[in-house]
């Protein structure tokens, strides 16, 4: 089996797809070129949703999403998509100092969260207490 399916080789379903990718950030990344390879049906389900969460607006604008994307990918230890999304992030307007901030607090959480863990600290700060204290008010 092939492992890339590129943008000149795809034909039908899987053509249509790498097309709309490609319109929508100028080149066909291996992520989806893969997928393409593999299945159009499974491409087609995961483009979609990637039009949905992240290239639709809502309350989070696209730099947080992908600073979100980027701190998750980096936790998972997927090196192409840290690589991916730090890019992305700075192609969303992150600086290279937003960036270095977030890898900051991905370390700090990473080592509290094995901290809580292993001391297995029953948790104290909920969503309902920030529904009676909010933080600065």
């Amino acid at each position: 089996m092939k492992q890339l399916l590129s943008e000149n080789e795809a034909t039908g379903k899987a053509k249509i797809i790498l097309d709309d990718i490609k319109s929508h950030f100028g080149m066909v990344p291996n992520f989806f070129q893969a997928q393409a390879a593999v299945d159009p049906d499974w491409l087609e389900l995961n483009w979609n949703r990637e039009k949905k969460i992240m290239l639709t607006d809502g309350a989070l604008d696209r730099k947080t999403k992908e600073l979100i994307a980027f701190a998750v990918s980096l936790v998972n230890r997927c090196n192409y998509c840290s690589l991916a999304h730090e890019t992305m992030a700075m192609m969303s307007g992150a600086s290279e100092q937003e960036i270095l901030e977030a890898k900051e607090v991905i370390e700090l959480f990473a080592s509290f969260n094995a901290i809580a863990d292993s001391l297995r600290i029953p948790c104290d700060v909920t969503p309902e207490l920030a529904r009676q204290k909010p933080v600065g008010r």
